[in-house]
């Protein structure tokens, strides 16, 4: 499939069919909101048989989930001790060089090194987008990304920021080049100019950073397929194991022409800062990221992630047409490369920062359009059912298939379960008081969830676990607070979750598109206890 081929369709293109399969989630979901009321006229019988299945069905998927989550931190935990230079060493040599101890994966790898690619040979070309960030916010990125453990004179430090809406980030940019420029093999700073054609996103900015770094590259005579792009937002900051890990899988991935690496995106930077829905929101989000990356076929490009020079170009970059350009770029190079790419976990954390505004209730404003932003991943269905079976390609239509089925039953149960399982069981005996199931339906579903408790108290034991330290302001008493800001966990799964799902599903429906990537306030405090956004 060429380029052109996998572009979302602008609104005024969008058929009937694409409609449809736009106006289809929300239908559903809605429908699944409805349909109980209305059988509990007719047959409230079935609607509890229902309830309870999908509740007990819920309960062993939580208990699988929590698993995931034990095993992913474990796996995390043993990629951060890893000598990962060392190991690069091997790669180079083709054998054991030192006394380091490896895992026996490693001496697996040592004969899977691609031929054409050596460890050596690996440039990483490192993004930072922004808007109106202050330098104080852009400055512990670079930071990060200089103490990383790998050598800087192989990395491109990409500055991409905005000339649209006066957004204010050039004068930080810049300073940051030139106080740091001596540090990378070379800097690039990129001034995206608006563009009516592009919705106004991250996608058109680090697009147009990327067409610099490619002349740059061939003006150097440097080969794409040796470049790993890594795109960053202004707050997010690689662990320093990050670089030399992502060396290490692009060069023993079979063919990395047709991978994308995701690590771990954890919101932990401004944790100990931000109020406590907020809290309770990033410790799942964190949660849910290290769960998923246990789960390699549920795995999409996601905020931070990385993918080669060489398929980017192939792509012509990230889309323009969307807000959400991390996920719908695995679906892009999914159908460039005719289903020949799968997003390959990388078990090392990028910490970010949790929604944190100028006041309170700013803050709980911000959150819920960040999440939605998330939810608009739903926008894809309609272009994988357009791309997938109406547009000629190769893709094998049974991968296809399974790959659709997940991401809609991804987005129907992200609007759909925290509703259902906190109120599901009431809506029969509501509209049938005297029938004896009905009555019995909230008993039920009541105990189902009370022995699920054990897995919110894995979950407060797992949070508590994976805090970076208290910073020195605060008192012990913080601590507490992060303990018994776990009541608020139904509230906020429902409020924003659910409702913020629903709402980007409604949206689709009606046609009133996001058209506009709302950039969420990412405030710090300072050692100096002051808040700066």
């Amino acid at each position: 499939m060429n380029v052109r081929d996998i572009e979302i369709p602008y609104e005024k293109d969008r058929g009937r069919r694409y409609r449809f399969f736009e106006i289809l989630p929300g239908a559903v979901t809605w429908s699944i909101f409805i349909l109980p009321f209305i059988l509990s006229f007719i047959v409230p019988q079935v609607v509890v048989f229902i309830t309870i299945l999908y509740i007990l069905l819920w309960f062993v998927k939580s208990m699988g989930l929590l698993t995931r989550n034990f095993q992913g931190l474990s796996k995390m935990e043993e990629f951060k001790k890893l000598d990962w230079q060392a190991m690069l060493g091997d790669l180079q040599a083709g054998e054991i060089t030192g006394s380091h101890q490896v895992p026996a994966w490693h001496k697996e790898n040592l004969s899977r090194v691609n031929k054409d690619i050596k460890p050596d040979d690996v440039i990483h070309a490192v993004f930072i987008a922004a808007y109106n960030e202050t330098i104080e916010v852009i400055e512990p990125t670079v930071q990060s990304v200089i103490d990383s453990e790998y050598d800087m004179k192989k990395v491109i430090l990409v500055l991409a920021y905005e000339e649209r809406d006066g957004a204010q980030a050039e004068g930080p940019m810049l300073e940051l080049a030139r106080k740091y420029g001596d540090k990378f093999a070379h800097v690039i700073t990129s001034k995206h100019p608006f563009n009516p054609k592009e919705v106004r996103g991250k996608g058109g900015n680090i697009t147009y950073a990327a067409r610099i770094l490619q002349k740059y590259l061939e003006k150097e005579n440097i080969d794409p397929m040796h470049v790993v792009v890594t795109t960053l937002d202004s707050d997010n900051h690689p662990d320093k194991k990050y670089l030399a890990a992502l060396s290490y899988i692009y060069v023993v991935c079979p063919d990395p022409l047709y991978a994308s690496f995701q690590p771990v995106v954890l919101y932990t930077n401004n944790i100990w800062d931000v109020p406590a829905p907020m809290r309770v929101i990033a410790t799942g989000n964190s949660f849910w990221n290290t769960t998923v990356s246990m789960r390699p076929h549920m795995i999409r490009n996601f905020s931070s992630h990385a993918q080669g020079m060489a398929a980017l170009i192939k792509t012509d970059f990230w889309s323009v047409r969307t807000i959400v350009e991390d996920g719908h770029q695995f679906w892009r190079t999914y159908f460039r490369f005719d289903g020949k790419h799968e997003a390959y976990p990388l078990y090392i954390p990028i910490y970010q920062d949790a929604v944190f505004s100028s006041s309170y209730i700013k803050t709980l404003k911000m959150q819920f359009i960040q999440i939605r932003r998330w939810a608009w991943g739903a926008s894809d269905i309609a272009y994988l059912v357009e791309k997938g079976f109406f547009t000629p390609n190769k893709v094998p239509k049974g991968d296809l298939i399974m790959k659709l089925g997940r991401l809609f039953e991804g987005h129907i149960s992200w609007a759909t379960a925290p509703l259902i399982l906190a109120f599901g069981g009431f809506i029969p005996q509501l509209i049938n008081p005297l029938d004896y199931s009905s009555n019995q339906l909230p008993v039920l579903a009541g105990r189902i969830q009370t022995i699920a408790m054990v897995g919110i108290l894995a979950t407060l034991y797992l949070s508590l676990k994976t805090l970076p330290p208290k910073p020195a302001r605060y008192k012990r008493h913080r601590t507490i607070f992060m303990v018994l800001q776990w009541v608020l966990l139904p509230v906020t799964t429902i409020l924003y979750n659910a409702c913020a799902a629903i709402n980007a599903q409604t949206r689709l429906m009606f046609r009133r598109y996001l058209d506009k990537f709302d950039v969420t306030d990412k405030a710090i405090i300072t050692n100096e206890n002051k808040k700066v956004i």
